[in-house]
């Protein structure tokens, strides 16, 4: 490709909207440029970073055995109604009505079109195992799109959709997706971690994470460097201290703490360890249907549950909703918690509370604590020396109810626990029958009986690739792609191609060595200053570039350097290809 034929739109500063790395750098190379809030145009430099993320994704799933389909971006409500996804999904699922007064969505995701596929064409085990993808426009309706591609409203996923005869076939098509998804993301040229994931509002038994590691990245992964275990933080096990609960060493008392409201300030005061300190959290379960009537407070079904968590650990509101009649939640209003307790928010606790009125749910590691400190349930006080069975009884429910930390002893028994950043950029799901139940979506099975299909689910997001690779390589100057996704592999830089005869011919002998090679490359031949060429190859991300110059064309050099190297490399022309063949592993 030739500059002059292209479109190259950088600019030099970023929008003001733009917060982190990637959606700066975007926006600044020109891959894509804003429209509205979470929707943006996908440049010409930008879709080329797209198709090729695009085009690896197809190739493996194509070698994995999936049958690519395209449904539509406008799907009818009556599929989400029969579901039950139409009300769950909440105000992400854009719901609109055409000219006739029915009711549609802007698919975010698929699954009900796909089963109401499978009910309508597939008829018996025979034609199972079969695994149908699309690579697709996805809308979801965020609260607060940010981060341009990373969290945006519109955006390409590629969603996947295997239906089988029972779960010994989804097993098998759960682990050839995983064994694809890895191949993919290994071609990509990211750095990635596969972890165990909770399902969430998709549903199903069984879920993994595909991660690209990067310090900005929004979820925390607990991994254990002396095994293969590795989950999302919001799913990891914490596991219960390995020392028995120690006896009591201290007498109960209670200390004055005037305007000391969370735990690092009361340790503070009392010169304790912040782990020595027990936080009470006060949840409120409400049924669903109390929540549906706008402007009617429910009075029945209502529970008033205090969580308890070691001071220096924080809430994991994945793994409390798990707590047998806990959810639905939310947190409990200063009223509520007044009319339960007795007491303003700060100086809550578990001591001397109306049993029946209130359940605790200690975390593991508070109930294996002994002379902790924790809220008097009188302002301005706090109580030190608290044991169990002593000064309270034990807990109604003991459960693992917060996030893992470094250092923790890993859930498969293999050393402690280690934590990072990741981008989600994958998801592989075991949604069983909960879709095929709700469409009634059925086969016959071997023994000519009906059964339901078994499903898998298996979502990548494509746009959001872009975005996480940015986030993992960048620098000063711009972004750092791998090879395999840049927009183009190669650019040359001919300085003053205008001027000189000899630099124009150079530049156009190698340019055409390296089309002949089916090697990507970009021709700069604008008539623009070396530094402008160079910012701009530099911004955009291209891993490897030539100079041609006269003055080294008459020492017979020209100038080769990568995008991480710190400086250039002379060379002969003649020796271009074949350099940049092993630098590519051609």
């Amino acid at each position: 490709m030739r500059a002059s034929k292209f479109f190259i739109s950088t600019i030099k500063e970023a929008p003001s909207d733009a917060e982190i790395a990637s959606h700066k750098l975007m926006m600044r190379a020109g891959l894509i440029k804003r429209l509205a809030g979470g929707i943006y145009t996908l440049m010409p430099m930008g879709l080329r970073v797209v198709r090729k993320v695009e085009n690896i994704v197809r190739e493996e799933m194509n070698r994995a055995g999936a049958i690519e389909l395209s449904m539509p971006v406008v799907q009818p409500a009556e599929l989400w109604q029969e579901s039950g996804r139409y009300k769950q999904y909440g105000p992400e699922l854009l719901r609109f009505k055409d000219r006739h007064d029915r009711d549609f969505v802007m698919q975010p995701t698929s699954e009900e079109v796909i089963t109401d596929i499978a009910r309508n064409e597939l008829r018996s085990y025979r034609q199972l195992p079969v695994n149908f993808y699309q690579i697709q426009t996805k809308f979801r309706d965020e609260r607060r799109p940010r981060f341009g591609v990373m969290r945006g409203r519109e955006f390409t996923m590629k969603d996947a959709y295997s239906f089988h005869a029972d779960f010994d076939g989804l097993k098998a098509e759960y682990q050839n997706m995983f064994d694809a998804y890895t191949r993919i993301f290994t071609r990509l040229g990211l750095k990635f971690r596969a972890v165990a994931a909770d399902t969430g509002s998709i549903g199903g038994t069984g879920s993994h994470e595909f991660h690209v590691l990067a310090d900005s990245g929004e979820d925390a992964l607990a991994f254990a460097p002396d095994s293969d275990y590795a989950a999302n933080v919001e799913l990891a096990e914490a596991m219960a201290p390995a020392k028995p609960r120690g006896a009591a060493g201290a007498a109960m008392q209670k200390v004055a703490t005037p305007n000391k409201k969370t735990c690092e300030q009361v340790v503070e005061q009392l010169g304790l360890p912040l782990s020595q300190s027990v936080k009470a959290i006060a949840l409120m379960h409400e049924p669903e249907e109390a929540n549906a009537a706008k402007g009617v407070v429910a009075t029945t079904g209502k529970r008033f549950f205090m969580l308890l968590l070691r001071g220096d650990h924080e809430l994991n509101e994945i793994k409390a909703g798990k707590v047998a009649g806990l959810s639905p939640f939310r947190f409990a209003t200063p009223a509520e918690i007044a009319n339960y307790v007795g007491c303003e928010p700060g100086y809550i606790g578990p001591v001397g509370l109306d049993a029946p009125r209130v359940t605790i749910v200690a975390d593991r590691s508070v109930a294996a604590m002994s002379d902790f400190v924790c809220g008097a349930n009188e302002a301005g006080y706090h109580l030190t020396g608290v044991n169990w069975v002593r000064d309270l009884p034990e807990p109604a429910v003991v459960a693992d109810i917060r996030n893992a930390v470094k250092g923790d002893p890993s859930p498969d028994g293999k050393g402690e626990l280690d934590i990072c950043r990741g981008i989600e950029v994958g998801h592989i799901f075991q949604l069983r029958t909960k879709y095929s139940e709700a469409l009634k979506s059925t086969v016959i099975g071997v023994d000519g009986k009906p059964v339901l299909l078994e499903m898998g689910c298996y979502g990548i997001g494509v746009t959001r690739i872009v975005g996480a690779a940015i986030e993992q390589g960048h620098d000063e100057r711009g972004i750092i792609f791998p090879a395999a996704i840049a927009p183009f592999t190669v650019g040359i830089c001919p300085i003053g191609i205008k001027k000189s005869d000899a630099v124009k011919a150079a530049a156009e002998t190698l340019y055409s060595e390296l089309q002949a090679a089916g090697i990507d490359v970009l021709l700069d031949d604008r008539d623009e200053r070396p530094g402008v060429m160079f910012a701009d190859m530099e911004l955009i991300g291209i891993p490897h570039r030539f100079t041609i110059g006269d003055r080294g064309l008459k020492e017979g050099k020209i100038e080769y350097q990568g995008r991480t190297d710190s400086a250039a490399t002379q060379i002969a022309p003649a020796e271009a290809l074949a350099l940049l063949k092993s630098k590519l592993a051609l």
